[in-house]
Order: C-alpha cells, then structure tokens, then sequence
C-alpha cells in the first residue's frame, strides 16, 4: 500500500476517534446535554465504536492504529518499520489536532461558552478533575489499561488465530470496557494523540499534564510488546 494512503487513512482514523469520543464527553455529557446527556456508558461506548467501525473502514489500508502507542508497540514487536512509525505518529497528531480543533469550533457556538480547565474531553487527574484521583492513580491506570490494551490487539491481530472480521470487535470492545473503569481516574486516554488534540486548545493543566498521557500508554504498549515476544508468540 502506498505510504502516503497508510499516513492519510491514520489521520482520518484518528481524526474521527477524538471527534466522535471527545465530542461525546464535551456536547453529549449530562452537564451539557440535560437529562438527556449519555454519560458515562455513553461516553465509554463512543469511543469503543468510533474504533470499531475504523478498524473496518481503514483496516484494510493502514492496520488502524490511530495510536502513537499501538504504533511503538509494532515497532518494537517487529510488526511495523521505523518510517512508517514516524509517518504514522505524524500523521495521527494531525487528524487528533484538526478533530479537537473542529470540536472546539462546534463546542464555542454555545451561548455562554468559556473554555473550562480541561476543556473538549482533555485527560488529567487531581483535585478539580472528575473522581480527584491522585498522579500515581493516573499514572498507574494509563500504565495497565494501555498494556492490557496492547494485548488484546495482538491477539484480535495474529492471523493465525483470529478472524480479521472479529478483530475490530474484540478491540472496539476493550476500549469501551477500559473507558467505562478509567473515565473517572483519568477521563481515559490510553493514546497520546487523543490526549494531544484536546490539550492543545484547552491549555492550562490539560497540557501541563500532557506527559502522563503520553509516557504510560507508550510504556505501557512496549511491555505488552514485550510480554507478547517472550510469551505469546508461536
């Protein structure tokens, strides 16, 4: 497939995963939606199928990381080359950047509208944010959620043992249940470019506390790579 229709199928990828969660989180909430807001399971399930039904619309062209941590746990696992990786980061920070942008003009229309501390979705942690969890909560739950993340990925993945049909369900599932435990710790990022986008434009400690959501789901997708080339390999 040519590289440059594998990095644009990322950027819609991941274009379309930040507008679909993250708008779910800021449009469709309870706080702004009324008695009809979706949210928690709401949330949890926007961010499960906009995964789902990417992975069926551009599986087939770029794998459907449109996540920087996937991305390094296929290098590391000899699943993807170093070029495509950086190709597929850039491109997957662009579609999360241009989504949070888009989002950001939607979410303004709103009379009354100021940008909130953690504004359109953004991941944090601390007094003010969700369940008030601590940084070592945070820390810890991107960590295991990424890893266990990973996992399921390459198994749904392994060709040998899954149906490429069943793959997008099996993942699109697990990033539902993962967000239905970790929204209130962390408001679930388990991927830097989803976190990335958001941040941007809400600023303030959304990007203060950028790194977390940027060092535990990589470190976490490189242990599962790991576990995943020592244990589980055939």
């Amino acid at each position: 497939m040519n590289s440059s229709k594998k990095y644009f199928a990322e950027s819609l990828g991941t274009f379309a995963l930040v507008l679909f969660g993250c708008g779910a989180a800021t449009l469709a909430s309870v706080t702004n939606a009324g008695p009809a807001g979706i949210g928690l399971l709401g949330i949890s399930l926007a961010f499960g199928f906009a995964v789902l039904v990417m992975v069926y619309t551009i599986g087939p062209i770029s794998g459907c990381h449109i996540n920087p941590a996937i991305s390094i746990a296929m290098l590391a696992a000899g699943k993807l080359s170093a070029k495509d990786t950086v190709g597929y980061i850039i491109s997957q920070c662009i579609g999360a950047i241009a989504a949070a942008g888009l989002l950001y003009v939607l979410a303004s229309g709103s009379a009354g509208f100021s940008m909130p501390e953690w504004g359109l979705g953004s991941n944090g942690w601390g007094t003010g944010y969700l369940g008030e969890y601590n940084m070592t909560s945070a820390l810890i739950a991107e960590f295991a959620f990424s890893f266990l993340f990973l996992i399921v990925i390459f198994g749904a993945t392994a060709s040998k043992h899954t149906s490429p049909m069943m793959a997008g369900l099996a993942i699109g599932i697990s990033l539902a249940l993962i967000h239905m435990v970790v929204i209130p710790i962390t408001g679930t990022s388990v991927n830097p470019a989803r976190s990335l986008g958001p941040a941007l434009f809400a600023g303030g400690m959304a990007l203060q506390q950028l790194w977390l959501f940027i060092v535990a789901p990589i470190a976490g997708g490189l242990c599962a790579a790991l576990v995943r080339n020592i244990f589980l390999e055939d």
